[in-house]
């Protein structure tokens, strides 16, 4: 988020507004989960997108680390793995259910422990661009499962674990040693 900017400002409280939306290059997907996730308490988080960048993936290791996500399951696309690869050490210390599949899209899944859910559907990749994005954020549990449903088959059958890959190749080169 810009030092500028509060998030006050292009979002109000989730309880009290089920639908909205906004348009700005003040805010980050990073910090529309941390206002999520301090409305919400615990939670497990999906996480959709074409590609990550070693700044955002340093936010989710604090945001995990903070002790409010109980689960992250992040999903990238496979042709960006020449940018994937060079972070997949640090994205398999930070996540430990990372998967690659033919994936553009960029989702954000949240559902508490007490069973509140919110979807969000973003413009932004998992990356810092500074340009206009556009995000829509909804509590609407019809779409929540809707959404859900399609990032779950999206990882069961159209996806590779980055983790088993990363442990593969670890094996692979210790056996080359």
């Amino acid at each position: 988020m810009k030092r500028s900017a509060s998030i006050s400002d292009y979002l109000k409280p989730l309880a009290d507004t089920p639908n909205q939306a906004y348009l700005t290059n003040a805010l980050q997907v990073a910090d529309v989960l941390e206002w999520i996730l301090s409305q919400v308490g615990k939670a497990k988080v999906w996480q959709t997108s074409f590609s990550i960048s070693e700044e955002f993936l340093r936010r989710l290791f604090f945001i995990e680390k903070g002790g409010k996500v109980l689960e992250f399951n992040l999903v990238l696309d496979h042709k960006a793995t020449n940018k994937t690869l060079k972070l997949w050490s640090f994205i398999c210390q930070v996540m430990k259910r990372t998967y690659l599949a033919d994936n553009h899209s960029k989702i954000l899944l949240v559902e508490s422990e007490a069973g509140d859910t919110i979807s969000v559907v973003t413009s932004q990749n998992l990356t810092r661009g500074n340009r206009h994005e556009s995000t829509f954020i909804s509590t609407d549990k019809a779409i929540f499962a809707a959404l859900h449903g399609q990032v779950t088959d999206l990882i069961r059958n159209h996806s590779v674990p980055l983790n088993d890959l990363f442990a593969q190749r670890l094996t692979q080169n210790g056996a080359n040693d």
